[in-house]
């Protein structure tokens, strides 16, 4: 094999890299204005503005709170572990953006006179690949909360970590009847074949209203916040936490959050399949 790779993988390798960039880069743009949604529907329920002074209507609320993270001072407790305490939030960053790498966000684009696959990797693993990777991001929240030794973030940690493990399990066997029925665990032929069929939610409600709930157990989000109970545990497991450690922390759930929902609109909505647009629709 000549040790110069063709022109054609040279192609390639760049388009995945640019891919990659692009898939980041909106997933963090999304995770911001998740927070920024978050904070405006709590406004409402309680009766209240919420962010309104940082561009109009509070939308550039966002950047001022990334902004903030960036400048804040980076603490690191002299007791921690300091590797471990600073590993920690990167690991729990990294597996929160690898989830993505197996979502088909759209069949293909053509540019520049070549076909390219709006996929990452196209595995026939893919569900898999997302709950393994899902699985390593209980080690970003426990080595944080162990790492920063502090017996509040170390409890919030052991909690949070159970409930994950807990929900796998449950979130696992909800996709069993729908995976039967598809024949195969990859995401993109999941996808085609509801392009072809009814979306496979009205095959497995129960699935997936099992899943959804599974979903904001893995994501930490109410009624499953347990690991950041403020009456009890003070911040959670990211107690001694600050800076853009803590942002990665924070960024990994809302991030979670964004892959969550492009998995179960994959798995039971037909994905990147958009109703009244094409012929393929529901």
């Amino acid at each position: 094999m000549h040790p110069l790779l063709l022109a054609t993988d040279w192609a390639l390798i760049i388009e995945k890299l640019l891919l990659i960039a692009v898939v980041i880069s909106i997933s963090l743009v999304i995770a911001m204005y998740e927070t920024y949604a978050e904070r405006k529907v709590a406004a409402v329920i309680q009766d209240r503005r919420g962010p309104n002074r940082a561009g109009p209507f509070g939308i550039l609320q966002p950047l001022a709170d990334g902004l903030k993270l960036f400048m804040k001072e980076e603490i690191i407790p002299g007791l921690s572990n300091r590797f471990l305490f600073i590993a920690g939030p990167g690991l729990a960053m990294l597996t929160a953006m690898m989830t993505s790498a197996v979502v088909p966000w759209s069949s293909h684009l053509y540019l520049f006179g070549r076909t390219i696959e709006l996929q990452i990797a196209n595995i026939n693993i893919g569900i898999l690949y997302v709950f393994g990777v899902v699985s390593m991001g209980v080690y970003g929240l426990m080595i944080g909360g162990w790492a920063s030794n502090n017996k509040f973030s170390l409890l919030a940690a052991i909690r949070g970590a159970s409930q994950i493990i807990s929900y796998e399990l449950a979130m696992g066997l909800s996709l069993a009847a729908l995976l039967m029925l598809t024949g195969s665990l990859s995401l993109k032929t999941i996808v085609e074949q509801q392009q072809d069929s009814v979306y496979y939610f009205f095959y497995q409600p129960l699935g997936f209203l099992i899943f959804l709930v599974c979903a904001f157990a893995e994501c930490n989000r109410t009624p499953f916040d347990l690991s950041e109970a403020e009456s009890e545990l003070n911040f959670g497991y990211h107690q001694e936490y600050s800076s853009m450690k803590l942002g990665f922390y924070l960024f990994a759930e809302y991030v979670n959050m964004f892959i969550s929902s492009a998995v179960m609109a994959t798995l039971f909505f037909g994905g990147y399949d958009i109703p009244f647009v094409n012929d393929h629709a529901l």
